[in-house]
């Protein structure tokens, strides 16, 4: 694989890179930065996890000057939850460089929105709805920009983002760079690739496994309200040398963290609502050693590569296999051995399988650590530690009260006396975490995602000609979006009317708004 300094970047390029601990490229990023550098139009195809951000951010920043001040480049994504993961990374990345960027998602504030494309953003990352909706309004103009990217372009297609696409891109300068990667290749991805990108390249990362051999993996089957104790356990038998641990939402992780720090872990949290300051802080505590147990969601941890983490420990599992093979890559790196152990509540564990099925590999059970487990565990390490101060030899000036102890008293008692000390004292301390809903499997059907963590039923359904039809339909189970006719008529469908938002029958019908392509994007992520 090539290294970043191949791709004779800008200093500040590079440093950024450098700060954010890349130092490999990945094999979608050896690929496709040459490619995007070079000014051509792209088609990518790889999964998530992959490194596809920065196989299209690092070319994006390289082109554009600090001085502009228009929007020079758009980048699109079908939720909010990427649209947000995707500008913290190019963030990252145009630090430096001084570069201005800007998410664009439905479900926040439009008036704040505005506020902030008045500081002029020269990159701006949205969801379809939403930036169709700036693009009506006048607020977002896209006469200068000069790169397109399609992030995960399937899947705003599966959620009927076609005709928001065309009507963005067809308003962008047609001397432009696109660069549209996708998971997958269905025949609407390639239309739309005829239609908008010129003479296009090719690049194509389908790994055969796409988990790393040498991280051992396992999961242990435990009802939600004992997950706390199972973890505390865990981390006695294994004592890493560095873990991080991830809770699916930032509540979990805010009360995950301070749980174990009241057990007298040293571990701190890491999530979306820490300002940058607070990050760097955490994030420096964990790479110097001072914690050893990083608390993290997903989108926290995205693009965070810190070397000597031994231990990835799910304590929720992801909502999706590409979620678990970019968690679970954070160990086992640069050749070494890793741990990762998730934890599953028996109504999980169709989810877990379903998991296997697509990263290809069988995730070992076991048991629940027993309490014997975790006091041997943690005695060891602790015999392990005593050793090595002993092997330093720097003890002279402690000599002279062990030989007044040893008069007195049994070196075994001693010994175990020290070792209890060093253990510490808070293990008992009471902790209550909120529970979780657990996950439930996301399948694929004909018309895109079926299925959903609320419903047996629902998810997007529909036949090749349908879409949003039917909004949330049902009693009290939110059975998803159903229907198998057009978007834009039949009972309960999308309505295009300025009251818009989707309405449908019974139950919790609709989301309602201003706009239709507003509400739209309102139900994304």
């Amino acid at each position: 694989m090539a290294n970043f300094v191949d791709f004779d970047l800008e200093p500040k390029v590079l440093q950024a890179i450098t700060e954010m601990g890349f130092e490999e490229a990945t094999p979608i990023q050896s690929q496709a930065i040459p490619i995007a550098l070079s000014g051509s139009d792209m088609i990518g195809q790889a999964q998530t996890g992959t490194g596809k951000t920065a196989a299209f951010g690092i070319p994006m920043i390289s082109k554009i000057a600090r001085e502009e001040e228009k929007i020079s480049a758009l980048i699109m994504a079908p939720t909010r939850e990427l649209a947000i993961q995707v500008a913290d990374e190019i963030e990252k990345l145009a630090r430096f460089k001084g570069l201005r960027s800007l998410a664009i998602y439905g479900g926040q504030d439009i008036v704040r929105q505005i506020r902030a494309l008045k500081r002029k953003p020269q990159i701006i990352i949205g969801t379809p709805g939403r930036l169709l909706d700036h693009i009506n309004r006048k607020t977002i103009k896209l006469d200068d920009v000069h790169t397109v990217v399609l992030d995960e372009a399937d899947e705003m297609l599966d959620m009927g983002f076609m005709e928001d696409i065309q009507s963005i891109l067809k308003l962008v300068p047609e001397e432009r760079q696109t660069l549209l990667f996708s998971a997958t290749m269905p025949a609407n991805i390639k239309r739309l690739a005829e239609q908008f990108l010129r003479n296009p390249q090719h690049v194509s990362v389908i790994p055969k496994q796409i988990s790393a051999p040498l991280i051992e993996q396992a999961y242990v089957e435990v009802p939600e309200r004992q997950k706390f104790e199972a973890l505390t356990r865990l981390l006695d038998m294994e004592s890493p040398e560095l873990a991080i641990l991830f809770g699916r939402t930032k509540r979990r992780v805010d009360e995950l963290a301070g749980a174990l720090q009241k057990r007298g872990y040293s571990a701190d949290g890491l999530h979306g609502d820490l300002s940058q300051n607070q990050r760097d802080a955490v994030m420096r505590k964990f790479r110097d050693g001072s914690i050893d147990v990083l608390v993290a969601t997903d989108v926290a941890a995205r693009g965070l590569d810190v070397s000597g983490v031994t231990h990835v420990i799910n304590f929720d599992l992801p909502q999706d296999p590409e979620s678990y093979v970019h968690r679970i890559g954070r160990t086992g790196r640069a050749g070494k051995e890793g741990k990762a152990w998730s934890f599953v509540t028996p109504r999980e564990l169709d989810h877990l399988n379903f998991i296997e099925r697509v990263t290809r590999h069988k995730i070992a059970r076991k048991p629940l650590p027993t309490m014997s487990e975790a006091i041997e565990g943690k005695q060891r390490i602790l015999a392990e530690r005593l050793l090595e101060v002993v092997q330093d030899g720097e003890l002279n000036e402690y000599k002279g009260i062990a030989i007044q102890l040893l008069e007195q008293y049994d070196s075994v008692n001693l010994l175990s006396a020290a070792m209890k000390l060093m253990t510490g004292e808070k293990k008992d301390a009471k902790v209550e975490l909120t529970p979780e809903d657990p996950v439930r499997v996301k399948r694929r059907s004909s018309g895109g995602y079926k299925g959903g963590s609320r419903s047996s039923t629902g998810g997007y359904k529909g036949a090749s000609s349908g879409g949003y039809k039917g909004g949330y339909k049902g009693g009290s189970s939110r059975s998803g979006y159903q229907g198998s006719g057009s978007r834009t008529g039949g009972t309960g469908g999308y309505k295009g009317s300025k009251e818009g938002g989707y309405q449908g029958r019974g139950g919790k019908s609709s989301y309602q708004g201003d706009r239709p392509s507003t509400n739209r994007d309102n139900q994304e992520g």
